[in-house]
């Protein structure tokens, strides 16, 4: 079972941060002249994260891994590994996040006010994003931006959270949990270096590491995917009706 997990690990290192990042940068050039590069570029994306995570699920039916291991599981309140404080603290962080993001997500449907302020936003975030190019524009697009977000939500949890935190735990018994964190969220911040240094891999660190807090806090992943999938929806969110 530990070559099986090295497997995952290094698929980590370097599927994404390596092949992903060049894959980007032909994919930001090819998408200038072929009108299909974007679903095509989608497509690839949610391969890219189904096979790892595939595999990680057969590991579940034919080794000794459980679906608990890898944070498939009921929620139960655990404030025992970090403490109450960083437990709780993250908690009312997490909840915070999740208040605004289902106040826009519903507000923009609702609300033409919300529609324009996400539209803005939006603006201003194609404007100063290196990695603007990603983003859905045609109706069909935003389709399958939704399988790409359900994709991310699902698979990206299940390697750089259940799987990544046990994996690690399992191979390295003597690290603290805190380095355990560490590591899993760098591995995931590493897996978006395609979007730049600072709003790729640093802020993507972080949002592991909370997520992580959290997933330790509730002991599952579950809710942590659908959190996961809204912010990556959110993303397509900010033009009009008409244009979605």
């Amino acid at each position: 079972m530990e070559y099986s997990f090295w497997l995952v690990i290094i698929f980590t290192l370097l599927y994404e941060p390596i092949i992903g990042y060049f894959d980007f940068q032909k994919f930001k050039v090819d998408v200038r002249k072929n009108q299909h590069a974007r679903l095509k570029y989608y497509k690839n994306a949610i391969i890219g994260l189904w096979v790892p995570t595939v595999f990680i699920l057969l590991l579940v039916l034919f080794t000794e891994l459980t679906l608990t291991d890898i944070g498939l599981s009921i929620t139960s309140i655990n404030t025992d590994t970090l403490g109450p404080v960083v437990t709780y603290s993250v908690f009312a962080i997490g909840l915070f996040y999740v208040c605004g993001i289902l106040y826009y997500t519903i507000g923009y449907h609702v609300s033409d006010k919300i529609q324009t302020s996400l539209a803005k936003a939006q603006e201003k975030q194609l404007g100063e994003s290196s990695f603007s190019e990603i983003l859905p524009v045609t109706p069909k697009e935003k389709k399958v931006w939704n399988y790409v977000s359900l994709t991310a939500g699902v698979t990206e949890e299940i390697i750089y959270r259940g799987f990544l935190l046990f994996a690690l735990s399992y191979l390295f018994p003597t690290l603290s949990i805190w380095v355990v964190i560490i590591i899993s969220s760098l591995l995931f911040g590493l897996a978006h270096t395609y979007q730049g240094f600072t709003t790729g891999v640093v802020r993507t660190t972080i949002f592991g590491i909370v997520f992580s807090i959290l997933y330790i806090g509730i002991g599952s992943i579950l809710p942590l995917i659908v959190l996961h999938f809204l912010v990556d929806y959110m993303a397509k969110l900010g033009e009009s009706h008409e244009q979605g």
